[in-house]
């Protein structure tokens, strides 16, 4: 295999990944990232001695993190320290009614127990289905590249071909009749970006997860993460270049031969893009693109979100690290999202507070909060919009957690629909790429390789596998592969 010179556009979980097989296989590697942070969604807000991440705030899946790092002779604790988090989280449903889900299965069970006397039985069997699945699609399935419906097909996927045609909401119904505890159950789908009645029952092996695996936290925030994958990248002898804007993919002869960025010429051999998919194909002639606009509009895309980061100049109570409130009409929010694009009139929202468990997230006796809002992508974001819902959030959150807080703010930052747009050129200002719906799994997804213009590449959360930060690891490493192989 002969060394080529490669640009990386953009510097998310895939394109860090990518870089660092790309490197180790002998390759010269160019990260090019438009921003003047590195981490693409997953960059860091520091503000008055308070220090947020501005993306991804869950950290599951420790084994796939395990496995990158494993296949550089390294460990994750090299580059960054995991905290398990005891609870893992805990859920409202009303005021000063909430069921905290604990950090063993053991603890879950009591929790299900004391909302259901018998539900704990149901969900060992459910969670031992999940497990058998998570063995299947995280060791096995995910890591291949989405070139073949084949790739599916296996021995053990045989025998579960009916969990591809059913959904996790008809299988978590049909094992729980408790409201509360199925919606407990249908929430870690979120995280593919689609309504649990229309994400395939496999993909069940998220509940393992949560449940059977746990949540951690990086010490100092998920940034630590993006700041140990680009060590190592560095290590092994990656540029990563910020505050580069790539303008166009230059294709020579069908071929991708560099990209123009800040109106300079760079030249490559290989241009592999971590950007988001549909603006990548917009850097190239349209006679090159392999997907036309109506494609992308018919796609399923996983929510945008309404972010706010908050300082408080006090401890809050009756919260925990990540705290959900779901104590309004689920399937009307889900409405608002997938089937009608709008604001919902009383959204479920989502809580995290890092300086809980991390002193370095917050000055002392002071809090650090995260709030989201999962909305659709593509509908109107003003500063009135954003003010009037952050209001009515924290009037919730103050009736829910039984405190007041809106008092005790010291500042506000918000982040939406029109950021997510501007910083990362997303689609419609999506959060977190391609839903992985029955019809937008592995093959079905946006290929990792270019049909129309030789040696370009592409990864990240709108390709293969999906969405999610392991995911994008593993995204990063099907790419690298196919590059090598090319």
């Amino acid at each position: 295999m002969s060394q080529k010179q490669i640009i990386i556009i953009g510097s998310g979980f895939s394109a860090l990944a990518a870089a660092s097989y790309l490197a180790k296989s002998g390759h010269q590697v160019t990260i090019l990232e438009k921003n003047d942070q590195i981490g693409g969604r997953a960059r860091q807000l520091k503000k008055d001695g308070f220090t947020f991440d501005i993306g991804p705030t869950w950290y599951w899946m420790p084994d796939v993190f395990e496995r990158f790092f494993a296949d550089f002779g390294k460990l994750p604790d090299d580059y960054y320290s995991l905290e398990k988090l005891s609870p893992a989280y805990s859920v409202y449903f009303g005021e000063a009614d909430r069921i905290t889900i604990g950090d063993t299965l053991d603890k879950i069970c009591d929790a299900f127990e004391a909302e259901e006397p018998g539900s704990s039985k149901t969900l060992i069997k459910f969670i031992d289905k999940a497990r058998k699945n998570y063995d299947i699609a995280i060791k096995d399935l995910v890591y291949r590249p989405g070139l073949s419906p084949l790739e599916l097909v296996t021995p053990k996927t045989a025998v579960r071909v009916g969990q591809f045609f059913s959904t996790i909401q008809r299988d978590v119904r049909k094992a729980f009749n408790n409201e509360r505890l199925a919606l407990i159950l249908e929430f870690p789908v979120l995280f593919l970006g689609a309504k649990a009645s229309k994400t395939p029952g496999f993909y069940s092996f998220m509940n393992y997860a949560d449940f059977g695996i746990g949540t951690f936290h990086p010490k100092k925030g998920m940034y630590e993460v993006v700041k140990g994958m680009a060590s190592l990248a560095k290590e092994l002898g990656v540029h990563i270049q910020t505050s580069m804007n790539v303008e166009q993919i230059i294709v020579e002869q069908g071929k991708a031969a560099g990209v123009v960025a800040n109106g300079q010429r760079l030249e490559a051999e290989v241009v592999l893009s971590g950007a988001d998919y549909h603006h990548s194909e917009t850097l190239l002639p349209e006679s090159f693109r392999q997907y036309s606009e109506a494609y992308w509009e018919r796609k399923t895309f996983a929510p945008s979100s309404l972010l706010f980061y908050v300082g408080f100049d006090k401890k809050l109570n009756n919260v925990d690290h990540h705290t959900l409130f779901f104590d309004v009409d689920f399937e009307k929010h889900a409405e608002a999202i997938y089937d009608d694009a709008k604001w919902p009139e009383d959204p479920l929202f989502y809580a995290s507070f890092p300086s809980i468990t991390d002193d370095n997230a917050a000055p002392k006796g002071k809090e650090a909060g995260i709030f989201l809002i999962p909305i659709a992508p593509g509908i109107e974001d003003t500063q009135a919009i954003r003010d009037k819902f952050l209001d009515k959030i924290l009037t919730r959150f103050e009736m829910l957690t039984q405190q007041n807080v809106k008092n005790s703010i010291i500042f506000t930052e918000s982040f939406c629909v029109n950021d997510f747009v501007k910083d990362y050129n997303s689609y419609k200002g999506n959060a977190y790429g391609m839903a992985n719906t029955l019809l937008q799994t592995a093959f079905l997804r946006p290929k990792l390789q270019s049909k129309k213009v030789k040696s370009l590449f592409f990864t990240g959360q709108l390709s293969v596998p999906g969405p999610g930060v392991p995911p994008s690891l593993i995204s990063g490493k099907l790419v690298a592969d196919l590059i090598n192989k090319s």
